[in-house]
């Protein structure tokens, strides 16, 4: 049953949890949004993939951002326990920090299973689906619009420009088309306007041409042959697209039981089965790290008696960073053959652990322990340091004028 107090704990967890969820994944989202439009527009699709990539991403971006948001929001909640001296009183009650740490223990496990279950089966499916949209824009399988102003290859034998659209690309105006036959016929046509039609034939489409001038020729005509028309119907043949290739050539892509089974065959190429192993290891790592963001929290959130710092906060983000970045450096050199996974990616987490625990040790079971007193101490020293540069600068500044 969850007391009066845990359910205060649990308030104050929320709201810089989700909040801090909420940026980060937004962030995230902005910045990758300029640069797919940016691929979008020098592709020549249309602006709705762009979104429907983004969605792709974002089970990627959860998982980067629960983790941040768990630790800052229950750094946040009891670092506003400590400010307020709350955290004083229920010390003083008899509620020791192993008993206050429920309510974050609760929120850690179940992110955790969350977290899971997007790097372990929803990422990899959304992965291979963003890879497939790129492939397609680039094969032309969406659709790619004809750029307005400029010269457009549809396939290998015939080229098109257009002065302006209209109606989403498919009503066209200033035309010019020019197509080349094997047996070396061309035809060259200008129009005033157009419009795609659709056929029963996918490979196919009809270009239908509004006042226009056509020019036929070929080796055995003497002179072109010239036709004015109000209307012409034109087949364009549309490039054949290639097929995607299948899930799971990439280990992004694969599931965490795929990952399993292609480790553990040894009929695969060695090379496939350590990146497996080693992509295994990594995601395990990084959702068993989120278990001891709680304990890391508490230990950063409560900051020397008679300081304000809030140097916890940004050494936790610095803590989180750093750990990823280096499972991601274990990772390849696992993937490479030249650490095992085991070792390259869980003696990190050993350590990491050990520091955590110290640190939580400190302020739990240490009367007056506190893990960043010597940081902020320096930090401090730091600080004076830099002012009294600052001032001797200015000292020198206004003696020389």
């Amino acid at each position: 049953m969850l007391t009066a107090t845990d359910r205060y704990i649990a308030r104050l967890i929320a709201l810089p949890l989700f909040g801090t969820l909420v940026i980060a994944a937004m962030l995230l989202v902005l910045d990758k949004m300029l640069r797919l439009f940016d691929f979008v527009a020098a592709e020549g699709g249309p602006v709705s993939v762009v979104w429907r990539m983004l969605a792709n991403m974002i089970p990627e971006y959860l998982s980067l951002g629960i983790p941040i948001g768990l630790m800052l929001g229950i750094l946040l909640a009891f670092r506003k326990l400590a400010m307020s001296s709350e955290l004083d009183v229920f010390r003083a009650v008899g509620l020791s920090y192993g008993r206050l740490m429920r309510v974050p223990y609760m929120y850690a496990i179940g992110l955790a299973l969350v977290n899971l279950a997007i790097v372990g089966f929803v990422q990899p499916y959304a992965r291979y689906a963003y890879e497939g949209l790129r492939f397609e824009l680039r094969s032309g399988a969406l659709g790619a619009s004809i750029k307005v102003g400029e010269f457009t290859r549809l396939g290998a034998r015939m080229t098109m420009r257009i002065e302006s659209s209209r109606n989403s690309g498919r009503d066209l105006n200033g035309i010019f088309v020019r197509a080349e036959s094997r047996d070396g016929k061309s035809l060259a046509v200008t129009a005033e306007h157009g419009t795609f039609m659709a056929t029963d034939d996918p490979d196919t489409i009809i270009l239908r041409l509004r006042n226009g001038v056509l020019v036929h020729n070929a080796p055995e005509f003497r002179t072109p042959r010239v036709l004015a028309f109000t209307g012409h119907d034109l087949p364009i043949d549309l490039p054949r697209i290639e097929a995607f290739r299948k899930r799971g050539d990439k280990d992004l892509e694969r599931t965490i039981p795929e990952l399993v089974r292609i480790g553990k065959d040894p009929n695969l190429p060695k090379n496939l089965r350590l990146e497996s192993r080693a992509n295994f290891h990594f995601r395990m790592a990084e959702v068993a790290m989120m278990l001891l963001l709680p304990l890391l929290g508490i230990a950063l959130a409560i900051p020397p008696k008679r300081s304000s710092s809030a140097l916890g906060v940004f050494i936790s983000i610095v803590m989180i960073v750093t750990y990823h970045k280096v499972n991601e450096y274990a990772e390849s050199l696992g993937a490479l053959g030249k650490v095992d996974p085991i070792i390259a990616l869980w003696v990190p987490f050993a350590m990491f652990a050990g520091l955590i625990y110290w640190m939580y040790h400190m302020v739990a079971n240490v009367p007056g322990g506190a893990p960043i007193a010597a940081l902020e101490r320096g930090a401090a020293k730091m600080g004076g340091a830099v002012k009294a540069w600052l001032r001797l600068g200015r000292r020198k500044s206004s003696e020389a004028a």
